[in-house]
């Protein structure tokens, strides 16, 4: 049996190291393409590498090409996928490096192409300094024009998700001035809803950020091969480098060309094996697929490396004759900047609204350990109930300690469908240096109760 492996990232090589593990070493040949120079990295962790608190780019990496080879799966490095023919049953690859086609036969082929960043026409330019922020070679690529002679003094950032905060605050550290825009009325607003946004927004400004909301890019200027400024109807604002952190989409042109089937997210559409649908022998995992949302049952697109691991180890485990199934999401997600973590899972209010439901929300202020012992930091907890059952439908937290602690403990409350009423009684741990007696979520749910009671 011959397996073909396109992208050598989480999904992909998850998915190859599975299919090694349950197949056999005679039983499976496995042939892995990679258009870059790195394989099983985590690109999450490139502004934290940029920002120095990653010291070396190795880190980042959790298994070499050579620690695959070893395994028994043949890494290409260098070949970029330029066709797929399901006829004849064959990837049709570049090699970068030497030139050339290759041919590679599959009995099954796992799609696990990830995502290709939103770049608008006006960013697609040759000049040295505008940077993407996607792969390893772009953190590379950074990290040489950060510490080349004429230092960058002045960084704007574009996009305030995750990446665009994430790499304002990595700019700040290292010295720079930074200016971050955001088209939404305020930073992270696909993420939280505009009260805690609104809490994101202040603690950003209190790093020395400039943050221009509403903001509209018309372009950029460029002057010797270097960008100069970053143009908008409000005016130029000078930049030494540039940040793209629009948002990615799922690297499907591949998969269109070959008549893979896309859902309306843009996603390649799997069933819960990881199974192409309608496609015998072909696979997709990672940030190229679309799943279904437990809370809305709607198909989402979450491009995040802990569903593209867990896909990528479901599918494996099927190509390798095994038995698994990936769920669905509830969209649980964390980040910080600086001090401040914020974290989120489940519905926003507008993705409650858009889903049809009618519900309560509850935000209460409390601090993450008892208030006398030293260190206590106040946190923010919102949470969304379904009007009529209670029923937990979304949560999110912006605070300076242990969001992510609690977020986790949120999710899994979500996930089983639990009411805010049952949640009240949980039984979360409880020492003063860990959590006041009341857990804020444990406040958070006695006010959302409250608040589905006078609803009824």
């Amino acid at each position: 049996m011959r397996l073909v492996v396109i992208g050598g990232d989480a999904a992909g090589m998850s998915a190859a190291s599975q299919a090694r593990k349950r197949a056999g070493d005679a039983d499976l040949r496995i042939v892995v393409f990679e258009r870059g120079r790195f394989t099983s990295y985590s690109a999450c962790g490139i502004p934290y590498w940029i920002g120095g608190a990653v010291g070396e780019r190795e880190a980042l990496i959790a298994r070499t090409p050579e620690e695959h080879r070893k395994a028994g799966i043949d890494v290409r490095l260098g070949h970029e996928v330029v066709g797929i023919d399901l006829d004849r049953r064959e990837v049709i690859a570049h090699d970068l490096a030497g030139g050339g086609e290759v041919r590679e036969p599959f009995d099954h082929l796992m799609y696990a192409a990830g995502a290709t960043p939103v770049t608008p026409e006006w960013a697609r330019v040759r000049d040295a300094g505008v940077f993407g922020v996607q792969t390893l070679e772009d953190g590379d690529a950074i990290h040489a024009w950060l510490d080349a002679e004429p230092r960058p003094r002045r960084a704007v950032v574009i996009g305030g998700g995750y990446i665009g905060v994430e790499m304002a605050e990595a700019m700040v550290v290292r010295g720079m001035q930074v200016t971050l825009l955001e088209k939404a009325p305020q930073p992270m607003g696909k993420t939280v809803d505009p009260d805690m946004g609104a809490l994101v927004q202040k603690a950003i400004r209190g790093l020395g950020i400039e943050v221009i909301t509403d903001a509209h890019v018309d372009g950029l200027e460029t002057d010797g091969g270097r960008v100069r400024a970053v143009v908008t109807p409000g005016g130029a604002l000078p930049a030494d480098v540039v940040v793209l952190g629009l948002g990615v989409r799922p690297n499907t042109a591949l998969a269109a060309d070959a008549g893979l089937p896309l859902g309306p997210s843009g996603g390649v559409r799997t069933d819960r094996r990881m199974r192409v649908e309608g496609v015998e022998g072909v696979w997709a995992a990672g940030d190229c697929v679309e799943t279904r949302h437990l809370l809305s049952g709607q198909p989402v697109h979450v491009p995040l490396g802990t569903h593209a691991n867990k896909q990528g180890r479901v599918a494996g485990i099927n190509i390798g004759g095994g038995y698994a199934t990936f769920p669905g999401v509830i969209g649980t997600a964390v980040t910080k900047v600086c001090d401040l973590e914020v974290s989120r899972t489940g519905l926003t209010s507008k993705e409650a609204h858009a889903a049809g439901y009618e519900f309560v929300t509850a935000t209460v202020e409390s601090t993450n350990r008892a208030g006398y012992y030293p260190g206590a930091e106040m946190m923010t907890v919102k949470l969304i109930a379904e009007r009529r059952t209670g029923v937990l439908l979304g949560a999110q937290i912006v605070g300076r300690a242990e969001a992510a602690k609690r977020i986790d403990a949120l999710a899994v409350a979500a996930w089983n469908r639990m009411t805010v009423e049952e949640m009240t009684a949980l039984d979360l741990s409880y020492a003063p240096p860990f959590a006041p007696v009341w857990d804020p979520v444990l406040i958070a749910a006695r006010k959302a109760t409250e608040a589905v009671h006078a609803s009824l």
